[in-house]
């Protein structure tokens, strides 16, 4: 199989890119969408990919012309609250499993029909979770990206790796602001508080890391220079970061926490007012089914929430057995109702606790 460079797709943008037509054969024949194109919101990162992986084959089998806009989290839902729930212009909304929430909260999304997506009995049970009205179809680990030159893998997996004053100067830890950010926080607050949302303790723990902390980052591009130019050693981060690192032979390696291992979803949501619902319920059942699952897997670099989906070696280089089951390898999601109302104050106190330490 070769190797097509994987995009961390869960990740925020403050950029929003263009909207580009992806369509392929439509009745009417035109160029812009119409009342027949299904219009699918989704990350700037890989669209290419995934026009090939999920777009074209989808429009092959169906008919169906697809147009794709691309944006980040918060500019694409932004959209949304804007149309007020009337003519939203998006059919099909994929977007991370925090945003999903918080447009929950505004009545911007409806519920996914169960009788008209064959394809949601099949996926992982934490795909389906009640807390969410759209299923998850992909998802991303929080770990340790580290230097297999500097340390061990069950070094890495330890949380007490960021007190080590061995390594001050030489570690790195996500901004709230990013995915991997809460993740992290939770991990730190199931480790040495009473669970994954006492923050007291998280920012406790982590404010007394900061000064050995180098950067607390807030893109991909920053922790990947900063491990492979081995200005740091170790740095919390997503599975995605380690995939192209590891394919091109650096010394690096990413590894699951040994306690407090926690995931986020991407979730696929219909937009409350959205022209084409039928249309977009098609598209979720195909894109949750077995060959849009191991397509996205091998061209993307998407973890599949279908058991049933291939993982490429690419994936398995990094995370091993744990795509099979992250479940079982001991992964949890987040509880929405527990962040979307605290959101504000936690990104105010981080802010104040830990990184001004």
């Amino acid at each position: 199989m070769r190797h097509i460079p994987v995009r961390a797709i869960g990740l925020a943008s403050g950029a929003v890119i263009g909207a580009v037509a992806l369509a392929g054969c439509s009745a009417s024949g035109g160029d812009a969408a119409d009342a027949d194109t299904l219009v699918v919101s989704t990350f700037p990162f890989g669209a290419e990919q995934f026009q090939e992986a999920v777009i074209d084959p989808f429009t092959e089998a169906t008919g169906i012309a697809v147009e794709v806009d691309t944006g980040s989290n918060a500019d694409r839902l932004s959209q949304l609250q804007l149309s007020g729930g009337e003519d939203p212009g998006v059919d099909v909304m994929l977007i991370s499993d925090y945003y999903a929430a918080l447009g929950q909260e505004d009545d911007l999304f409806q519920q996914v029909d169960a009788d008209a997506v064959p394809s949601l009995s099949e996926i992982a049970g934490f795909a389906t979770e009640d807390a969410y009205l759209g299923p998850a179809y992909s998802y991303q680990l929080n770990g340790t990206l580290y230097r297999t030159d500097e340390l061990s893998a069950d070094e890495a997996a330890s949380w007490d790796l960021y007190a080590d004053d061995a390594y001050a100067g030489r570690l790195a830890l996500p901004d709230i602001s990013v995915t991997a950010g809460q993740l992290a926080i939770s991990g730190v607050a199931a480790t040495y508080g009473d669970g994954p949302y006492d923050v007291d303790t998280a920012f406790s723990t982590m404010g007394g890391w900061a000064p050995s902390i180098l950067q607390f980052y807030s893109s991909s591009t920053e922790v990947t220079n900063l491990i492979t130019q081995g200005e740091i050693v170790a740095a919390d981060s997503l599975n995605g970061f380690a995939t192209d690192l590891v394919a091109s032979g650096e010394p690096v390696a990413w590894t699951a926490p040994a306690t407090g291992a926690y995931m986020a979803t991407n979730r696929a949501m219909v937009p409350t007012g959205a022209a084409n619902v039928d249309a977009a319920q098609q598209f979720i059942d195909y894109l949750l089914g077995v060959e849009a699952q191991t397509s996205s897997a091998a061209i993307v670099g998407d973890l599949p929430v279908n058991p049933g989906a291939e993982i490429p070696e690419e994936i398995t280089a990094v995370v091993g057995d744990i795509a099979a089951d992250p479940v079982a390898a001991g992964y949890e999601t987040l509880d929405p109702t527990e962040l979307v109302p605290t959101r504000s104050e936690w990104v105010d106190r981080f802010a104040r606790e830990v990184t001004a330490q």
